[in-house]
């Protein structure tokens, strides 16, 4: 997990941070000329039909939301020529609802308990969080235990029993 606290992020921040995050990333990942797949087939994959443009090998793929900064040309101009393949989430998609529940979590953490007085306080603290995390990552399971505890509770204000109503309608 990768964060920087801000005060705000409009897109000349946002964009130079994501920009360093990526490099460093993309650096960390195997060497893509040892791959003797086609660069030009990999990224056709993804978009379909693609003028020929001489592009690097697909190296990642950024999943992120549909704001307009995100679609800015020269956002995804250099994120093609650094191999990055942006996925925009779709309107109304769960994918950002997935983003947004680990950001919840964080943000649990580091301000439990706390009472900030000031945003510098905010930011160190949601930093430190996620080095913690980073450095002993907590399994992440999608609906786990918190799911079961829902749907128990759930039943339980249907009356107390384990019946509950099923909303499909009745093949005749």
């Amino acid at each position: 997990m990768r964060a920087k606290g801000v005060t705000n992020a409009p897109n000349v921040v946002l964009h130079p941070w994501l920009k360093a995050e990526l490099v460093q990333i993309l650096a960390d990942l195997p060497d893509s000329t040892r791959r003797e797949s086609d660069p030009q087939a990999q990224w056709e994959t993804w978009l379909g039909h693609l003028p020929h443009l001489p592009l690097p090998p697909l190296r990642l793929i950024l999943v992120w939301d549909n704001l307009a900064g995100h679609l800015s040309t020269s956002m995804v101009i250099w994120l093609f020529a650094h191999g990055v393949m942006p996925l925009y989430t779709p309107l109304s998609g769960s994918w950002l609802n997935m983003a947004e529940s680990v950001q919840r979590i964080i943000c649990g953490r580091a301000l439990n308990g706390q009472h900030p007085k000031t945003a510098a306080e905010i930011i160190t603290w949601l930093e430190d969080t996620v080095a913690g995390w980073n450095a002993a990552p907590t399994g992440f399971i999608w609906g786990g235990k918190r799911q079961e505890r829902r749907i128990r509770a759930k039943q339980r204000r249907l009356g107390g029993s384990a019946a509950v109503a099923n909303h499909q309608p009745i093949a005749a």
